[in-house]
């Protein structure tokens, strides 16, 4: 009998005014202003998986960990990876080649010195690395970076590569490991199925097939990803936000923590380095 595939939990430590989809409404001048909700938010999911036993990766905004350090430590002492998810949530498409250097190096120091750990991955703003700046790649590898989960082989209004490959691959050049959002083929067609509002959006059955076939079918490990705001109903909300970014951000808010405890019943889920580096 062949042995069920571990999966790849991830999460993306940010607020819910840090988001991309609200980067036009909400300044980061006044971003200490505004009232936090990440450490509540990302406590709960701790203790979710904690009570399923699952162990995860959390890309964590250097800007996040700053402020809450001991949530840095319960994320190591309970047994999952720490990674990079930049300072402050800039798009890479928004960096030159040399401020990025300084987010990623600065980001990665501040992790490394307050977790006591190894920052092995990162993860760009809004799947923000694409085939325009692949420079990018390079200079995580200078950096000590071991594997990006920066592309999203599909193609978005904000993000996306969708010539790139579906399954982790190293990149030319650098060599380093880059860990894609899941996909799955429908005809000639990659279709998102690796979690955040794609998730919320369609039917958990779609995901479950989706995640299915490519356990099974393909014997592909699938890659999952989420925030803490996805799961707090009760965020303040920010009604002069563009209809598209509201309804993309609160859309079936109400439904996210039922549909995670099925995916954690439906499979198996493990760490991004254990499962792609360690192997």
């Amino acid at each position: 009998m062949r042995a069920q595939i571990t999966n790849a939990m991830t999460v993306d430590v940010e607020d819910y005014f840090q988001v991309s989809a609200f980067e036009k409404t909400v300044s980061r001048n006044d971003w200490d202003t505004i009232s936090c909700r990440v450490e509540d938010n990302t406590n709960r999911i701790l203790d979710l998986f904690s009570g399923n036993n699952i162990k995860a990766t959390f890309f964590m905004l250097a800007w996040v960990a700053q402020r809450y350090p001991s949530l840095v430590r319960r994320i190591i002492d309970d047994g999952h990876e720490l990674a990079s998810h930049g300072y402050e949530h800039i798009r890479v498409t928004q960096q030159t080649p040399a401020q990025f250097r300084v987010d990623v190096t600065k980001t990665k120091k501040l992790l490394e010195d307050l977790s006591g750990v190894e920052i092995r991955g990162y993860r760009a703003a809004s799947y923000s690395i694409g085939s325009k700046n692949l420079w990018a790649i390079d200079i995580l590898a200078e950096t000590g970076h071991q594997y990006s989960s920066s592309i999203y082989p599909i193609r978005h209004d904000l993000y996306g590569m969708p010539e790139a490959p579906r399954f982790a691959f190293r990149h030319d050049g650098s060599g380093l490991l880059e860990i894609p959002i899941s996909t799955v083929m429908f005809g000639n067609k990659k279709s998102p199925c690796g979690g955040g509002g794609f998730f919320r959006l369609l039917p958990y059955a779609y995901s479950r097939w989706a995640i299915n076939k490519i356990n099974k079918k393909e014997e592909q490990s699938a890659l999952f990803y989420f925030h803490p705001w996805e799961i707090d109903v009760n965020q303040p909300r920010f009604e002069a936000a563009p209809w598209k970014s509201r309804f993309r951000h609160y859309l079936n808010l109400e439904k996210m923590e039922g549909r995670l405890q099925r995916l954690m019943n439906d499979f198996a889920w493990g760490r991004m380095d254990q499962i792609f580096l360690d192997k």
